[in-house]
């Protein structure tokens, strides 16, 4: 078919460019890190003062801003100098849902995207095709990169605890256990709105170190015992709750398996686990769960799942599904026991 009869469709074209742009999300993240939302929250600047602040190269910062501003990130109020919009003012630190390190620029993981295209070919991640060891790894032998991830995991956690703690009734325990709960961030503002709740934090040794300030900061310290640990192995015993927040979809089907038979050993009989996770929707519904679904292949080889996918690995821990709770985040799946420990085969 020759070319002329095809309809130039200029609104597809346009629109697979916005798709296909690397500028916006990386020039997003690399300002959000140095914090120029900050320095304009009293009101606009030019943008030399905006790099002799920041130490900066100014034509370069010129540059970027200008290409932020055509997406609607700040505002070029004059010449030169820029100012805050609606979608630049949660980058500021002192937003109350501050969003300033929810967006990383992460070279290791941009590392790990280069590699996609295999990823396509084998199934297999990126990352470990990228450094020569797996994302869990790299990160206990990086302690900087870490603690940036912990910082981006903080940042959410404020997101999160607005929209997922008033969807579950999650006074309605007395104890609670969260695996795999970071510096503990959520844990500690669980804690703090439940002042007759204690809980106990469990993540790797290089991850808790930092928990002990983050639990003070919240006024909970003394009611939260911090544990280094895996949760791979034996995790604290008899708890009402155990939570698992955003930490299966960083495994495949059998890592999933392997962390809730752990955490249905732990589990009294009446004891309730609750995932709090993205979960896939059918169709062509865009849902960001979707996008993240994709990354987390890169990074760890890990999956974003339907309720029904679920509902399979629970069943060989001894667990089941009881319900799911929608938020405007993320969903809330509480799981209960349905039987004795499904032992380590």
């Amino acid at each position: 078919m020759s070319t002329e009869r095809i309809p130039l469709d200029l609104p597809a074209v346009a629109k697979l460019a916005d798709l296909a742009d690397y500028v916006t999300p990386l020039a997003l993240r690399a300002v959000a890190e140095l914090g120029v939302a900050d320095l304009l929250a009293d009101g606009p600047l030019p943008v030399d003062t905006l790099a002799d602040r920041l130490g900066v190269h100014a034509p370069t910062l010129l540059r970027t801003l200008r290409a932020l501003a055509a997406r609607g990130v700040f505002t070029e109020v004059e010449p030169e100098t820029f100012g805050l919009t609606p979608l630049a003012r949660p980058l500021r630190a002192a937003h109350p849902l501050s969003l300033r390190d929810a967006y990383p620029l992460l070279p290791a993981d941009l590392q790990a995207w280069a590699y996609f295209a295999e990823t396509l070919r084998t199934g297999e991640p990126g990352f470990p095709l990228a450094h020569g060891v797996d994302y869990w790894t790299y990160l206990a032998a990086e302690p900087e990169q870490s603690a940036r991830a912990d910082r981006w995991m903080q940042s959410v956690n404020r997101l999160h605890l607005r929209t997922v703690l008033p969807a579950y009734p999650f006074a309605r325990f007395g104890n609670v256990v969260d695996v795999g709960g970071g510096t503990g961030a959520f844990l500690a503002g669980l804690l703090a709105r439940n002042p007759g709740m204690r809980g106990v934090l469990v993540d790797l040794p290089h991850v808790v170190d930092a928990a002990p300030d983050v639990l003070a900061a919240a006024g909970v310290a003394e009611r939260c015992q911090v544990v280094a640990g895996s949760f791979f192995e034996a995790l604290p015993a008899g708890a009402d709750g155990y939570l698992l927040k955003t930490v299966l979809p960083g495994f495949d089907d059998d890592g999933v398996v392997s962390i809730l038979r752990r955490v249905r050993e732990a589990m009294r009989d009446d004891s309730l686990l609750v995932l709090i996770e993205a979960v896939l929707p059918p169709g062509d519904a865009f849902d960001v769960a979707k996008l993240f679904d994709v990354h987390t292949l890169v990074l760890t080889g890990g999956s974003h799942r339907t309720p029904e996918h679920m509902e399979r690995l629970l069943a060989d821990a001894g667990l089941h599904l009881a319900r799911v709770v929608p938020t405007a985040t993320l969903s809330v799946l509480e799981v209960a026991p349905t039987g004795p420990p499904v032992r380590r085969s």
